[in-house]
């Protein structure tokens, strides 16, 4: 069974930064798009990042454009996302997953995306 292993959350203050990590040792990440999803208690899991697989297309939610960055390391066969200046309101569990295609054309979508990890928490205090 394929499983993607994220990392890198924590607790931080408003207008910290983290960075989360994602990789998997069964598949190779770079023929793959993938997205970073996050789910916060009683809410929908929401798209909030996506990267092609060569890394050239990338998407933001209207929500973090401008304070999270998606990368990709194809030596370490990881994925990341940096997220500065937090808010509150970003506090989620997040997850990454890969699709089953190579690009990323817009908000990516659960239901578009095959392999999925356990997440990891991210709490944002104000």
């Amino acid at each position: 069974q394929v499983q993607m292993v994220e990392s890198g959350g924590g607790l931080v203050q408003a207008g910290g930064s983290l960075r989360l990590s994602c990789t998997t040792s069964a598949l190779d990440l770079s023929d793959f798009a993938m997205g970073w999803f996050r789910q916060a208690p009683g809410k929908e899991r929401e798209g909030v990042s996506c990267i092609s697989h060569s890394g050239r297309d990338k998407y933001y939610v209207d929500s973090v454009k401008g304070r999270f960055t998606i990368s990709q390391d194809n030596a370490k066969n990881t994925v990341y996302l940096q997220m500065n200046s937090l808010k509150p309101e970003d506090s989620a569990l997040y997850y990454c997953a890969a699709t089953g295609t190579t690009y990323c054309s817009g908000r990516p979508r659960v239901y578009e995306y095959n392999y999925w990890g356990q997440g990891t928490q991210v709490t944002v205090s104000s």
